[in-house]
């Protein structure tokens, strides 16, 4: 039935295509080899993105072509006859403007207009009533663009929310994110790595409200500017942004009732004056939530006879609070010169909670005994940034340098207490014993870079930059256990890591958008020091790694517009990533998850580097086909083996694994009131080592994903949206993950101009439940079924005050890069 569903919305994707071409009105038959070119600003020194450009006939007002400007503001049309011609230059938020008459002499006349300035609407907020829409997706030649609030069902939820009804993004029960069918996905805030993964990365990205979201950026080949770490590309997360003049802001409200109660709330501000504006956002999440996890083990003989059977519940309850901030100065020295301080700080403190029941079962499925854990673990998670930066803009042409200065340090203090019973059959009770453990954790990043950035003649411009980066963490995992009334430390699972890296890179990109074609070819070189030290104890001793690497990246983007209108546009795009093992990764430790159940360090994991290459094909900037495929060397994946009972889980280097990968994303007005927005992807992903616990491993599967969503517009002020995801069975290594699907309802009310409520209900049918099963282990089949509070009900309100007016230069990327993502707890 779930088939038949993601069959018939393909199809209607389908129609719905050839009823916009066949709707779309008739291009003017225009001949002739006369241009007329010029860009569009939105003040002296920024170039306005996605302006309409329309170019109308003088003698008789009609409209000729239209269309939007590029990156850099420029626009241009061709083949057009001698004659007179005005345009019209619109764009939300701003006021039209109507150039002068534009004549061209001869039907081979090339008039390049001097640069037009648009400016912003200067009304009160509560006397403008914003009738434009923005799309939901935007394409540009290196990434995919998100406007987050968009979509209703995005509203009163989390940043990690709305990535997952972001097309292409996938989120899996352990809050791993992966772009496109392909993990190892780096998650940048503002230009800025998140400098996190794991569990922090998913905590982080909860305790962020999507009220404080403006759009998201997709780019799984992501131009040379950006650190080459991240295989399966870069999420970047921009954040609202206030550079108007005065005072303004906004505040947001939300609440989450499922099984349990939770919340989401924000309030930003800005204020401008003269040569000084200060900024802030604070967010403050309480989290709560659940996990009801059942794990299936069955132990095979030798001749694969049954020899006994593993079942296991556990109830994991989390609570935790989270204050999050971000202040801020610029000083705009001159017209040409803005200095700029940022300090960002998070403050999470929380508590979890597993009740553990394991039940150890004979071949004839007897009960042999059973094992009662009760975990305790209070943890303490504290982030410090601070940003110091300057840009420089040479001429009113283009050319600047921007420099970045960042200090960042990361505290974690866990402590953790699991209460350890066996009991016989009849329930006596066998052994007591309780395992204490303190895991405190302390990680310091130091960045430095500057970019460059030339326009060239004939609108090429060159792009270049240098960066360096330090990083050191300092991890300890202090056990000890107590037996009836003495407590002895344990050696076993205790250890004391240290880890240092330096990272050195530069790199230099080179674009040109003319006409029809648009190019950007870009090279990095980045340099790698690394070394780790595993401190001794009384049973282990000391150990020690070290490396060193220089690698080369290119990437290359090519675009090209088969009309002159822009409807049907061709892209291709290449690059080389790398995939560093997390920090934490690469520590030889061993943490206990409960008494069956490890998880263990790998301090010989390789990086991974990954070839990508996509076409895409674009019609009306509404209809995106892409074809990727990617090939990655060494890709390191979880690993699971089975020894004498217990269940290890571990970092490795799997081998080769290739992803192939179709889809299709599109934004369409079925009716007026009526919109569509849909994503499907079709994804092969095959896997293959020579070397892995139980023999060779070659896996190999192909999934079909899709999310679909529609909104509807019920007079002026009230808007509907229902949306849902369908995901079939997916092999990957070695998971098996079966097919889960769900379905969401929202609504809308604009009670003004400056404030709006919106209620929206997830996984109304509670279908989000995630099952699988485990390959590849040695005489051992292994399965899971994992449910959280997923069906809900969202309540949020926003609220904007202050004045609108044209935007002002501000400072938007830092200079730590890729080293925060590699965080993990």
């Amino acid at each position: 039935m779930k088939i038949l569903i993601a069959v018939i919305l393909t199809a209607w994707l389908s129609t719905a295509q050839i009823l916009a071409f066949s709707q779309a009105p008739a291009a003017t038959r225009l001949s002739g080899t006369g241009r007329i070119s010029g860009k569009i600003m939105k003040d002296a020194n920024a170039p306005f993105d996605l302006a309409t450009v329309a170019l109308f006939n003088v003698q008789d007002s009609s409209l000729l072509k239209s269309t939007f400007t590029e990156q850099d503001g420029k626009f241009s049309f061709e083949q057009l006859p001698k004659g007179s011609y005005q345009l019209r230059i619109s764009a939300m938020g701003y006021q039209n403007l109507q150039s002068a008459v534009v004549i061209l002499q001869e039907s081979n006349s090339n008039v390049v207009l001097p640069a037009l300035i648009l400016l912003g609407a200067t009304k009160d907020l509560k006397e403008v009533a914003i009738i434009g829409k923005k799309a939901f997706i935007e394409r540009k030649i290196d990434r995919t663009v998100v406007n987050v609030d968009a979509l209703i069902a995005n509203a009163g939820t989390t940043a990690l929310d709305v990535l997952e009804k972001s097309p292409g993004v996938m989120v899996d029960q352990n809050g791993l994110i992966s772009l496109k069918g392909k993990q190892g996905v780096a998650v940048f805030i503002d230009g800025k790595p998140s400098y996190l993964s794991g569990a922090d990365l998913e905590n982080y990205l909860k305790s962020m409200p999507s009220s404080s979201l403006d759009q998201i950026e997709l780019m799984t080949n992501p131009p040379a500017k950006y650190d080459a770490a991240g295989k399966g590309g870069v999420i970047n997360i921009k954040t609202r942004k206030s550079n108007q003049t005065g005072w303004n802001g906004g505040l947001n409200l939300g609440y989450t009732q499922g099984e349990l109660p939770r919340s989401n709330n924000s309030f930003n501000m800005n204020f401008r004056k003269d040569k000084l504006n200060f900024f802030a956002n604070l967010s403050q999440n309480y989290q709560n939530n659940f996990t009801d996890l059942d794990l299936f083990r069955k132990y095979k003989n030798e001749d694969g006879s049954t020899q006994s059977f593993f079942e296991q519940n556990s109830y994991i309850r989390r609570k935790a609070n989270t204050l999050n901030g971000k202040i801020g100065m610029d000083y705009y020295q001159s017209e040409k010169t803005t200095w700029g301080v940022v300090l960002t700080g998070m403050n999470r403190s929380g508590n979890q909670t597993t009740d553990n029941v394991s039940q150890l079962l004979n071949a004839g499925r007897g009960l042999d005994s059973v094992v009662k854990a009760l975990s305790k673990e209070k943890e303490s998670f504290k982030n410090l940034g601070f940003n110091l930066n300057y840009r420089h803009d040479f001429d009113k042409n283009g050319q600047q340098i921007a420099m970045d200065a960042d200090y960042l340090v990361y505290n974690t203090n866990n402590r953790q207490q699991i209460f350890n019973s066996s009991y016989l059959p009849d329930q006596s009770l066998k052994s007591q014993d309780i395992l204490h453990g303190a895991l405190p954790a302390n990680i310091k990043i130091y960045s430095l870079k500057a970019d460059y950035t030339k326009p060239l003649k004939n609108n090429w411009k060159i792009d270049a930059g240098l960066k360096s980066s330090y990083t050191k963490t300092d991890n300890v995992g202090d056990y000890s256990y107590t037996i009836g009334d003495i407590t002895r430390p344990d050696y076993q699972k205790s250890n004391h890591f240290i880890y240092k890296e330096n990272i050195n890179s530069g790199y230099m990109n080179l674009s040109r958008e003319s006409g029809k074609w648009s190019i950007q070819l870009g090279l990095r070189a980045e340099n790698t020091n690394s070394d780790g030290h595993q401190l001794g104890n009384l049973l282990k001793p000391d150990s020690a790694f070290n490396r060193n690497y220089t690698s080369l990246f290119p990437t290359a983007y090519l675009s090209y517009k088969l009309d002159t209108l822009g409807n049907n546009q061709i892209g291709l795009n290449y690059g080389r990533r790398i995939d560093r093992p997390y920090f934490q990764d690469l520590n030889p430790f061993i943490s206990p998850l409960d008494k069956f159940t490890y998880y263990e360090g790998n301090p010989f994991l390789n990086p991974s580097f990954t070839n990508s290459i996509e076409l895409s094909h674009t019609f009306k900037n509404k209809v995106t086909t892409a074809l990727s495929y990617s090939d990655t060397k060494d890709e390191v994946n979880e690993t699971i083996e089975i020894r004498d009972g217990i269940y290890y889980s571990r970092p490795g280097n799997i081998g080769r694994k290739i992803v192939k990968s179709l889809s299709v994303n599109s934004g369409l007005d079925l009716f007026p009131g009526l919109s569509w927005q849909f994503y499907g992807e079709l994804t092969n992903i095959n896997a293959k080592s020579n070397d892995f616990y139980s023999g060779a491993l070659h896996t190999k599967g192909t999934f079909f994903f899709t999310k679909s969503s529609f909104q509807f517009k019920i007079g002026e002020t009230w808007t509907a949206e229902c949306s849902g995801s369908y995901s079939s069975k997916i092999t990957d290594v070695q998971f098996v993950i079966g097919e889960m699907y769900q379905f969401n309802a929202g609504l809308q009310k604009k009670l003004s101009p400056s404030s709006t409520i919106k209620i929206n209900g997830n996984d109304l049918f509670y279908t989000k439940i995630v099952n699988g099963k485990i390959n590849n282990l040695a005489s051992v089949e292994a399965g899971w079924r994992n449910r959280s509070d997923s069906r809900n009900v969202v309540v949020s309100y926003s609220y904007r005050f202050g004045k609108t007016f044209s935007d002002l230069k501000k400072h938007k990327n830092t200079g730590a890069e890729a080293e925060q993502n590699r965080v993990k707890n």
